[in-house]
């Protein structure tokens, strides 16, 4: 059987939100909260990347904070490899929700991440590795454009969503 841990990307600086973003309230559940319970069904584990806490274990980025989600995905499979783990499963921390469909895509692709949301994505451990090699060597920080050099695949072009970047995304969110 395949260990599949479950991270939720949370070490953005929030700039175009004004806040943390993953402790703003969602009816009545903060964001990270809600990524967390997309990912608890389909995972052995969950994790939180780039925090101080959480309501779950909290994960480093790799090699060091500041390199974006790539970092956060780094640090995932940097823990999930010497966890025992086979597979990460990420969101963002301003994602929501997951629909099973891409849940089904992802996992079904061997290595794959979500075509309009990158950071949502099924990626191998063997993929720490060369992933940290790559950051470490100040490679390109775009999740789009390593996936692509690493042979992950972009899942389900068209799917889009629900991605809270300002407090007018998380009111119109709230709104539906």
């Amino acid at each position: 059987m395949i260990r599949i841990l479950g991270a939720a990307l949370a070490g953005g600086q929030a700039r175009r939100f004004g806040s943390d973003k993953a402790l703003a309230s969602l009816d009545g559940t903060a964001l990270l909260d809600h990524a967390l319970a997309s990912l608890a069904p389909h995972v052995a584990a969950l994790v939180v990347v780039g925090r101080v806490s959480a309501p779950v274990p909290v994960v480093p980025d790799r090699p060091h904070p500041g390199l974006g989600p790539l970092g956060g995905i780094a640090g995932a499979l940097a823990y999930a490899a010497a966890n025992g783990f086979d597979a990460v499963l990420t969101t963002a921390c301003d994602t929501p929700a997951l629909p099973e469909s891409l849940i089904t895509a992802l996992r079904s692709g061997g290595a794959a991440h979500a075509a309009e949301a990158p950071t949502v994505g099924y990626w191998p451990v063997t993929l720490a590795e060369p992933l940290a090699t790559h950051l470490a060597a100040g490679g390109e920080r775009s999740i789009r454009r390593w996936a692509a050099t690493a042979g992950v695949i972009a899942a389900c072009p068209g799917v889009t969503l629900a991605n809270v970047n300002t407090p007018d995304d998380l009111a119109r969110l709230a709104r539906r």
